[in-house]
């Protein structure tokens, strides 16, 4: 298996399962609606917040493979309109994995040579380090999700 090809299926595991951690965030979204997802445990941020939080990386990196200059700032990758249905929920959820599985496609035909190379500026680092960033940064905020599922409904976790 290339390199491309095995950053492209670690990847897709913790979106969609198959990862050593046996979490994923196709199946820990599953049951949750957007009551849940909007609601609000101490100062934390929501489900539906985080869940935004992680495809606004997806998707800036997703936008660069497909050849468009990298358009993303820390500043909004919190900027969550509010959801005030499940309608809505679900367009969110549908977006964050339709996007997660257009990004894995395109690093699984990511060509080896592209992964030692800058991503957009040296001050990124390269296409490796951002491709194994974004799996890292899911992962942290996959936990996240998953303990406050756990205090809004125990029932559900």
């Amino acid at each position: 298996m290339t390199s491309t090809k095995q950053v492209s299926k670690h990847f897709r595991d913790v979106h969609f399962g198959g990862n050593w951690t046996s979490i994923n965030l196709k199946d820990t979204l599953a049951d949750v609606n957007w009551k849940q997802a909007t609601a609000k445990v101490h100062d934390l941020n929501t489900i539906a917040v985080l869940v935004f939080h992680i495809n606004y990386y997806v998707s800036a990196i997703l936008k660069v493979l497909q050849g468009e200059p990298l358009n993303a700032s820390d500043k909004f990758s919190f900027d969550l309109n509010p959801i005030t249905s499940e309608e809505e929920w679900q367009e969110l959820v549908t977006k964050t994995f339709t996007e997660a599985e257009q990004l894995a496609l395109h690093i699984e035909n990511l060509d080896e040579t592209k992964l030692f190379q800058d991503f957009e500026d040296p001050k990124y680092g390269n296409y490796y380090r951002n491709l194994l960033g974004v799996i890292e940064h899911t992962h942290y905020h996959l936990g996240q999700i998953s303990l406050i599922k756990k205090i809004i409904n125990p029932v559900l976790a």
